[in-house]
């Protein structure tokens, strides 16, 4: 990542992390960051990935996991500098495996492109084994060829159910809530890779960073993890093109690009696990040159309308901000809901408006959008500007085919992604013009159809 001017005359960002045991002292100057108290392991969660054999370096894996989301949610980006530095600490139970320079440069590399910060990691050798997970005999078929990570989301329902139509039992999921659900409660002990095995929380500093690009990470890893414990050497990303491309094509503001579901991203992974496990698996994007509307017209079309796409949850705000009449409901106006909205429009399907907050987008001011028995002291300005922020994004990456000023990104994104996947330029131009024009006519078909007096249109209307 190129430093800037602001970068270089302000100091950037620098926060030291140790990570420990119980009854370690942390080193002098570190922000402490200890295992069972910051970072909380699920012995039920733990269960369900180590059901074959006790693997110690695959228990340290999640705890970098566990350390890189720590660190990326306690210090701040500043207001004028995107850039962070890092210098983190932690135990393993075989310090030279991870201290090797393949691994680290692989680890190191694959975290800086993602976050866009600069991290040193150094590992050292823990006082005692971790604690192993019961064993229990789980429904895991002998011949896993794939693993999906499955978050509950739109596109990880449709794919799922497309894949499973091709691959059967050959197909796992792996679970990325930390919490189980409804019927998944049932599935404990029985079931593989029921959710993230550990939890992150804050410790003498409250988490103030919500930007979360070490997300990725954490979820990329967690399903690497799931490949090689059950032998499996593909994971399949669920991801439509506008989510996993679009974030990079048209940045927010001054951030740095967004590649959590890019393939520049999961290439870099899948050097690192090769490196720190021994294992080969490949990112498999089933979906990336098709729009998210097109998936869940496919997974309708071949899988059934019985309507269960309706049940799953694109928002990411929390129940506090986001209850009508002590019911949570997804905010209806964020870049994941507002996606989620006019691809529902664009695969001709309904779903209703009680699902979300902000229940009438035709409606002719932010406000007025939303439920009536939503509490208007609860109509933040923050609120307000996810929404508009959401709404240039989608109207931006309708304009980038035609737009003189996104032409030097967008060829520079055809480079990297026929380089990276191996693909013919030409054939990659071709794939990406189509999926923007598809992009383009969902998008202003679903604001036409709100009126011209929507506050989405009038917000998608100024920037054309």
């Amino acid at each position: 990542m190129k430093t800037t001017d602001t970068e270089t005359a302000a100091a950037v960002p620098h926060l030291a992390i140790h990570v420990c045991e119980r009854g370690t002292r942390a080193r002098r100057g570190a922000l402490t960051c200890q295992i069972e108290r910051e970072v909380e392991f699920s012995p039920a969660s733990m269960e369900s990935y180590f059901f074959a054999k006790w693997e110690p370096i695959a228990y340290d894996a999640l705890l970098v996991a566990a350390a890189v989301e720590f660190a990326d949610k306690t210090r701040r980006r500043p207001s004028f500098t995107w850039r962070r530095e890092f210098d983190v600490l932690v135990p393993v139970h075989d310090p030279d495996r991870w201290n090797d320079r393949q691994v680290k440069d692989a680890l190191i590399g694959t975290l800086s492109f993602l976050t866009g910060d600069v991290w040193k990691i150094d590992f050292y050798k823990r006082r005692k084994p971790a604690d192993q997970p019961q064993q229990s005999k789980l429904n895991l078929p002998s011949n896993v060829e794939a693993v999906l990570p499955f978050s509950n989301g739109l596109d990880s329902k449709a794919v799922a159910g497309l894949m499973t139509r091709q691959l059967g039992d050959r197909l796992v999921r792996i679970r990325l809530g930390s919490k189980l659900r409804g019927k998944e409660v049932l599935a404990t002990g029985r079931e593989p890779f029921t959710s993230v095995p550990y939890q992150v929380k804050c410790g003498r500093r409250p988490f103030v960073e919500s930007s979360a690009r070490s997300r990725g990470f954490k979820f990329a890893l967690v399903s690497g993890l799931a490949a090689y414990l059950s032998g499996a050497n593909q994971i399949i990303l669920p991801e439509s093109g506008q989510g996993a491309l679009g974030p990079a094509l048209v940045p927010v503001g001054q951030a740095y690009e967004d590649y959590r579901g890019h393939p520049l991203f999961t290439t870099r992974m899948e050097a690192f696990i090769a490196a720190i496990l021994g294992h080969g698996v490949e990112f498999a994007f089933p979906r990336l040159w098709a729009t998210k509307a097109e998936t869940l017209k496919a997974f309708i079309d071949e899988c059934g309308g019985d309507g269960s796409w309706a049940d799953t949850w694109s928002c990411w705000q929390q129940s506090r901000q986001v209850s009508v009449d002590h019911k949570k409901r997804q905010c209806g106006i964020c870049a994941a809901c507002m996606l989620r909205r006019f691809s529902i429009h664009a695969a001709g399907a309904r779903e209703s408006k009680e699902h979300y907050v902000w229940e009438d987008l035709s409606a002719a001011t932010f406000e007025t959008g939303a439920a009536a028995t939503f509490p208007r002291e609860k109509i933040t300005r923050s609120q307000r500007e996810y929404a508009i922020a959401g709404v240039l994004h989608f109207d931006h990456l309708a304009g980038v085919l035609g737009s003189p000023a996104d032409a030097g990104r967008l060829k520079l994104s055809v480079a990297q992604l026929s380089g990276t996947m191996r693909l013919d330029e030409a054939d990659t131009t071709a794939k990406l013009d189509r999926l923007l024009r598809q992009h383009k006519y969902e998008w202003t078909n679903f604001v036409d159809s709100l009126g011209r007096n929507s506050f989405v249109a009038d917000w998608a209307l100024s920037t054309r």
